[in-house]
Protein backbone atom coordinates (compact mmCIF):
# COMPACT_ATOMS: atom_id res chain seq x y z
CA UNK A 1 0.00 0.00 0.00
CA UNK A 2 1.86 3.30 -0.72
CA UNK A 3 0.46 6.76 -0.20
CA UNK A 4 1.69 9.80 -2.19
CA UNK A 5 2.07 12.97 -1.08
CA UNK A 6 3.93 16.13 -2.61
CA UNK A 7 5.18 14.19 -5.46
CA UNK A 8 6.53 11.51 -3.30
CA UNK A 9 5.52 8.22 -2.50
CA UNK A 10 5.80 6.30 1.09
CA UNK A 11 4.61 2.44 1.80
CA UNK A 12 2.22 1.81 4.77
CA UNK A 13 2.69 -1.28 6.54
CA UNK A 14 -0.20 -3.61 7.16
CA UNK A 15 -3.18 -1.69 9.57
CA UNK A 16 -1.01 0.97 9.57
CA UNK A 17 -3.18 4.65 9.46
CA UNK A 18 -2.08 7.28 6.97
CA UNK A 19 -0.41 9.66 10.08
CA UNK A 20 1.28 6.31 11.94
CA UNK A 21 3.04 5.61 8.23
CA UNK A 22 3.48 9.35 7.44
CA UNK A 23 5.10 9.86 10.49
CA UNK A 24 7.58 6.56 10.92
CA UNK A 25 9.16 7.95 7.20
CA UNK A 26 9.25 11.43 8.95
CA UNK A 27 7.04 13.68 7.17
CA UNK A 28 5.40 15.52 10.56
CA UNK A 29 1.53 16.11 9.23
CA UNK A 30 -0.40 18.50 11.69
CA UNK A 31 -1.89 16.22 14.14
CA UNK A 32 -3.04 16.62 18.11
CA UNK A 33 -5.14 14.51 19.45
CA UNK A 34 -4.40 11.25 17.06
CA UNK A 35 -8.08 9.54 17.55
CA UNK A 36 -10.89 11.47 15.34
CA UNK A 37 -11.86 14.02 17.70
CA UNK A 38 -10.02 17.17 16.76
CA UNK A 39 -9.94 16.89 12.95
CA UNK A 40 -6.82 18.69 12.53
CA UNK A 41 -4.81 15.91 10.89
CA UNK A 42 -7.60 16.56 7.98
CA UNK A 43 -6.12 15.78 4.47
CA UNK A 44 -7.76 15.61 0.73
CA UNK A 45 -7.80 12.10 -1.47
CA UNK A 46 -6.77 13.78 -5.23
CA UNK A 47 -7.16 9.70 -6.33
CA UNK A 48 -8.24 6.85 -4.76
CA UNK A 49 -10.34 5.80 -1.86
CA UNK A 50 -9.05 7.02 1.90
CA UNK A 51 -11.57 4.10 3.26
CA UNK A 52 -15.05 4.64 5.33
CA UNK A 53 -13.12 4.85 8.50
CA UNK A 54 -10.84 7.97 7.66
CA UNK A 55 -14.25 10.06 6.90
CA UNK A 56 -16.02 8.76 9.98
CA UNK A 57 -17.54 11.79 11.68
CA UNK A 58 -16.45 14.41 8.93
CA UNK A 59 -19.88 16.60 7.54
CA UNK A 60 -20.97 15.31 4.37
CA UNK A 61 -20.07 18.25 2.09
CA UNK A 62 -16.70 17.88 3.47
CA UNK A 63 -16.63 14.05 2.57
CA UNK A 64 -18.02 14.34 -0.92
CA UNK A 65 -14.84 16.45 -1.32
CA UNK A 66 -12.61 13.46 -0.71
CA UNK A 67 -11.64 15.28 2.70
CA UNK A 68 -10.77 12.25 5.21
CA UNK A 69 -8.63 12.20 8.87
CA UNK A 70 -5.12 10.72 8.32
CA UNK A 71 -5.44 8.92 11.92
CA UNK A 72 -8.09 7.24 11.23
CA UNK A 73 -7.77 6.51 7.55
CA UNK A 74 -6.52 2.88 6.51
CA UNK A 75 -7.02 2.96 2.53
CA UNK A 76 -7.49 -0.36 0.93
CA UNK A 77 -5.60 0.31 -2.02
CA UNK A 78 -2.95 3.23 -3.23
CA UNK A 79 -3.88 6.58 -2.08
CA UNK A 80 -2.53 9.84 -3.61
CA UNK A 81 -3.48 13.05 -0.48
CA UNK A 82 -3.29 16.38 -0.36
CA UNK A 83 -2.94 18.95 2.53
CA UNK A 84 -6.60 20.50 3.49
CA UNK A 85 -7.05 23.53 1.03
CA UNK A 86 -8.76 27.35 1.58
CA UNK A 87 -12.43 25.74 1.21
CA UNK A 88 -11.96 24.55 4.84
CA UNK A 89 -8.70 26.57 6.00
CA UNK A 90 -9.75 30.27 6.20
CA UNK A 91 -7.05 32.85 7.16
CA UNK A 92 -7.56 35.04 10.65
CA UNK A 93 -6.23 37.62 12.14
CA UNK A 94 -5.79 38.50 16.05
CA UNK A 95 -8.41 41.48 16.64
CA UNK A 96 -7.77 41.51 20.29
CA UNK A 97 -7.68 39.78 23.63
CA UNK A 98 -8.03 40.38 27.90
CA UNK A 99 -7.40 38.29 30.58
CA UNK A 100 -9.80 36.61 32.55
CA UNK A 101 -7.64 35.51 35.21
CA UNK A 102 -3.67 34.85 35.66
CA UNK A 103 -4.02 32.09 33.06
CA UNK A 104 -6.66 32.62 31.05
CA UNK A 105 -6.68 34.94 28.46
CA UNK A 106 -10.01 36.14 25.96
CA UNK A 107 -8.98 36.18 22.09
CA UNK A 108 -11.25 37.85 19.36
CA UNK A 109 -9.93 36.28 16.13
CA UNK A 110 -11.62 37.73 12.51
CA UNK A 111 -11.89 35.08 9.75
CA UNK A 112 -11.25 37.22 6.70
CA UNK A 113 -14.00 35.30 5.11
CA UNK A 114 -17.54 33.78 6.79
CA UNK A 115 -17.11 31.06 8.97
CA UNK A 116 -20.23 28.68 9.58
CA UNK A 117 -20.49 27.30 13.19
CA UNK A 118 -22.87 26.34 15.95
CA UNK A 119 -22.22 27.63 19.22
CA UNK A 120 -20.46 24.75 21.07
CA UNK A 121 -17.88 23.76 18.29
CA UNK A 122 -14.38 22.98 18.10
CA UNK A 123 -11.86 24.73 15.11
CA UNK A 124 -8.15 23.71 14.26
CA UNK A 125 -5.73 26.94 14.70
CA UNK A 126 -2.73 26.65 12.99
CA UNK A 127 0.01 29.70 14.08
CA UNK A 128 2.62 28.17 10.77
CA UNK A 129 5.19 25.62 11.36
CA UNK A 130 3.72 23.03 12.08
CA UNK A 131 2.08 24.42 14.94
CA UNK A 132 -1.69 23.59 15.03
CA UNK A 133 -4.17 23.32 18.26
CA UNK A 134 -8.06 22.39 18.78
CA UNK A 135 -9.85 25.23 20.60
CA UNK A 136 -13.43 25.60 21.37
CA UNK A 137 -15.47 28.93 20.48
CA UNK A 138 -16.43 30.80 23.01
CA UNK A 139 -18.72 33.31 20.83
CA UNK A 140 -22.22 33.52 19.09
CA UNK A 141 -22.67 32.88 15.56
CA UNK A 142 -23.00 36.34 14.30
CA UNK A 143 -25.70 37.65 12.44
CA UNK A 144 -23.35 39.14 9.84
CA UNK A 145 -19.61 39.12 8.38
CA UNK A 146 -17.19 40.19 9.70
CA UNK A 147 -17.74 38.61 13.06
CA UNK A 148 -15.40 37.61 15.45
CA UNK A 149 -14.94 34.29 17.09
CA UNK A 150 -13.60 34.32 20.65
CA UNK A 151 -11.58 31.54 22.38
CA UNK A 152 -11.27 31.17 26.22
CA UNK A 153 -7.52 29.78 26.55
CA UNK A 154 -5.16 28.41 29.50
CA UNK A 155 -2.28 29.92 29.21
CA UNK A 156 0.63 27.19 29.98
CA UNK A 157 3.93 28.26 30.33
CA UNK A 158 5.53 25.83 28.08
CA UNK A 159 2.29 26.01 25.61
CA UNK A 160 4.06 26.39 22.06
CA UNK A 161 0.53 27.41 20.60
CA UNK A 162 -1.26 29.15 24.12
CA UNK A 163 1.63 31.04 24.86
CA UNK A 164 1.83 32.44 21.23
CA UNK A 165 -1.53 33.78 21.46
CA UNK A 166 -1.29 35.25 24.16
CA UNK A 167 1.40 37.39 23.12
CA UNK A 168 0.24 37.73 19.95
CA UNK A 169 -0.16 41.54 18.31
CA UNK A 170 -3.74 42.78 16.57
CA UNK A 171 -3.00 42.16 13.48
CA UNK A 172 -0.95 38.61 13.45
CA UNK A 173 -2.17 36.49 10.99
CA UNK A 174 -3.34 32.95 11.54
CA UNK A 175 -5.51 29.96 9.97
CA UNK A 176 -8.59 28.26 11.09
CA UNK A 177 -10.18 25.06 10.53
CA UNK A 178 -13.58 24.09 9.33
CA UNK A 179 -16.01 23.67 12.83
CA UNK A 180 -16.26 20.19 13.89
CA UNK A 181 -18.12 18.54 16.73
CA UNK A 182 -21.99 17.48 17.63
CA UNK A 183 -22.11 19.43 21.33
CA UNK A 184 -24.75 21.95 20.26
CA UNK A 185 -27.99 23.22 21.23
CA UNK A 186 -30.55 21.99 18.80
CA UNK A 187 -34.11 23.61 18.59
CA UNK A 188 -37.05 21.48 18.87
CA UNK A 189 -38.04 20.96 22.58
CA UNK A 190 -38.26 24.29 23.89
CA UNK A 191 -39.39 22.86 27.54
CA UNK A 192 -36.81 20.25 27.94
CA UNK A 193 -34.81 21.00 31.05
CA UNK A 194 -30.87 21.67 29.85
CA UNK A 195 -27.69 21.17 32.21
CA UNK A 196 -24.61 21.83 31.16
CA UNK A 197 -21.28 20.74 32.69
CA UNK A 198 -17.55 21.77 31.93
CA UNK A 199 -14.47 21.47 34.10
CA UNK A 200 -11.65 24.31 33.55
CA UNK A 201 -12.36 26.35 30.26
CA UNK A 202 -14.80 23.63 29.01
CA UNK A 203 -17.45 26.17 30.34
CA UNK A 204 -16.79 28.54 27.54
CA UNK A 205 -18.62 26.31 24.97
CA UNK A 206 -20.80 25.32 27.35
CA UNK A 207 -22.19 29.04 27.88
CA UNK A 208 -22.28 29.58 24.57
CA UNK A 209 -24.89 26.51 24.07
CA UNK A 210 -26.41 27.95 27.04
CA UNK A 211 -26.77 31.64 25.47
CA UNK A 212 -27.65 29.88 21.93
CA UNK A 213 -30.71 28.11 23.66
CA UNK A 214 -32.11 31.61 25.64
CA UNK A 215 -31.58 33.19 21.84
CA UNK A 216 -33.29 29.99 20.40
CA UNK A 217 -36.65 30.79 22.41
CA UNK A 218 -35.61 28.09 24.80
CA UNK A 219 -38.25 28.42 27.81
CA UNK A 220 -37.15 25.02 30.40
CA UNK A 221 -34.68 25.67 32.86
CA UNK A 222 -31.46 25.70 32.16
CA UNK A 223 -28.68 24.96 34.68
CA UNK A 224 -24.72 25.79 33.76
CA UNK A 225 -21.95 23.77 36.73
CA UNK A 226 -18.39 24.92 36.18
CA UNK A 227 -15.70 22.29 38.20
CA UNK A 228 -12.03 23.16 39.08
CA UNK A 229 -9.30 21.82 41.11
CA UNK A 230 -9.40 24.71 43.09
CA UNK A 231 -11.26 28.11 43.94
CA UNK A 232 -9.22 30.32 42.24
CA UNK A 233 -9.77 28.32 38.60
CA UNK A 234 -13.00 29.11 38.82
CA UNK A 235 -11.75 31.55 35.97
CA UNK A 236 -15.28 32.86 35.98
CA UNK A 237 -16.21 33.07 39.70
CA UNK A 238 -18.23 32.52 41.64
CA UNK A 239 -21.89 33.85 40.23
CA UNK A 240 -23.71 33.93 37.08
CA UNK A 241 -21.74 35.85 34.55
CA UNK A 242 -23.55 38.85 33.54
CA UNK A 243 -24.15 37.62 29.78
CA UNK A 244 -26.31 34.77 31.54
CA UNK A 245 -28.61 37.13 33.90
CA UNK A 246 -31.63 37.48 31.52
CA UNK A 247 -35.15 37.32 33.32
CA UNK A 248 -36.45 34.24 31.82
CA UNK A 249 -36.44 31.15 31.30
CA UNK A 250 -34.51 30.52 35.06
CA UNK A 251 -30.95 30.28 34.73
CA UNK A 252 -28.94 28.06 37.79
CA UNK A 253 -25.02 28.18 37.74
CA UNK A 254 -22.92 26.76 40.18
CA UNK A 255 -19.69 26.80 40.90
CA UNK A 256 -17.72 24.06 42.53
CA UNK A 257 -14.21 23.27 43.63
CA UNK A 258 -12.67 19.91 44.10
CA UNK A 259 -10.38 20.96 47.01
CA UNK A 260 -13.48 22.05 48.94
CA UNK A 261 -15.17 18.81 48.72
CA UNK A 262 -17.37 19.71 45.76
CA UNK A 263 -16.65 16.99 42.64
CA UNK A 264 -18.64 18.06 39.50
CA UNK A 265 -20.11 14.53 39.38
CA UNK A 266 -22.32 14.91 42.96
CA UNK A 267 -23.03 18.12 41.57
CA UNK A 268 -24.58 17.21 38.24
CA UNK A 269 -26.63 14.44 39.75
CA UNK A 270 -28.16 17.02 42.27
CA UNK A 271 -28.89 18.95 39.85
CA UNK A 272 -30.30 16.19 38.08
CA UNK A 273 -32.85 15.69 40.90
CA UNK A 274 -33.73 18.76 41.22
CA UNK A 275 -35.22 18.74 37.41
CA UNK A 276 -37.91 17.42 35.92
CA UNK A 277 -35.99 14.08 35.56
CA UNK A 278 -33.78 12.21 33.01
CA UNK A 279 -36.30 11.59 30.14
CA UNK A 280 -36.87 15.22 30.58
CA UNK A 281 -33.05 16.90 30.14
CA UNK A 282 -30.75 17.19 27.98
CA UNK A 283 -26.78 17.16 29.15
CA UNK A 284 -24.26 18.85 27.18
CA UNK A 285 -20.76 18.45 28.85
CA UNK A 286 -16.98 19.76 28.15
CA UNK A 287 -13.77 19.28 29.55
CA UNK A 288 -10.91 16.16 30.12
CA UNK A 289 -11.72 13.26 28.68
CA UNK A 290 -11.68 11.64 32.36
CA UNK A 291 -14.00 14.44 33.86
CA UNK A 292 -15.82 14.00 30.78
CA UNK A 293 -16.73 10.27 31.00
CA UNK A 294 -17.42 10.10 34.70
CA UNK A 295 -19.95 12.48 34.33
CA UNK A 296 -21.77 11.00 30.88
CA UNK A 297 -21.58 7.53 33.00
CA UNK A 298 -23.12 8.60 36.11
CA UNK A 299 -25.73 10.47 34.36
CA UNK A 300 -26.10 7.34 32.02
CA UNK A 301 -26.11 5.05 35.49
CA UNK A 302 -29.12 7.98 36.78
CA UNK A 303 -31.19 7.27 33.92
CA UNK A 304 -30.49 9.48 30.97
CA UNK A 305 -30.57 7.93 27.83
CA UNK A 306 -27.16 8.54 25.67
CA UNK A 307 -28.83 10.41 22.86
CA UNK A 308 -29.69 13.08 25.28
CA UNK A 309 -25.87 13.34 26.33
CA UNK A 310 -24.31 15.21 24.15
CA UNK A 311 -20.12 15.67 25.40
CA UNK A 312 -17.10 17.46 23.75
CA UNK A 313 -13.55 16.02 25.33
CA UNK A 314 -10.57 18.17 25.61
CA UNK A 315 -8.35 15.60 24.27
CA UNK A 316 -4.76 16.45 24.99
CA UNK A 317 -2.44 16.83 22.04
CA UNK A 318 0.22 13.84 21.00
CA UNK A 319 3.70 15.21 20.41
CA UNK A 320 5.20 14.57 17.13
CA UNK A 321 7.24 10.64 17.30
Amino acid sequence: MRVTFAGRRYELRPGESVLEGMARHGVGLPSACRAGACHTCLLRAESGDPGEAGQRGLRPSLAARGYFLACLARPPADLAVGTAGHDVMAPATVAGSRWLSPDVVALRLRPLRPVSFRAGQHVTLDRGNGVVRVFSIASLPGPSWPADLEFHIRVRRSGVMSGWLAEACGGTVLRIGAPAGDCFYLPGSPQTALLLAGTGTGIAPLLAIARDALRSGHTGPVTVIHGAATPDRLYLGERLPAGLAVPAPAVRWRACARSRGEEITDAVLDELGRGPGPARTRAFLCGGTRSVAVMRRALFLAGMSLRHIQADEFVPAVAAS
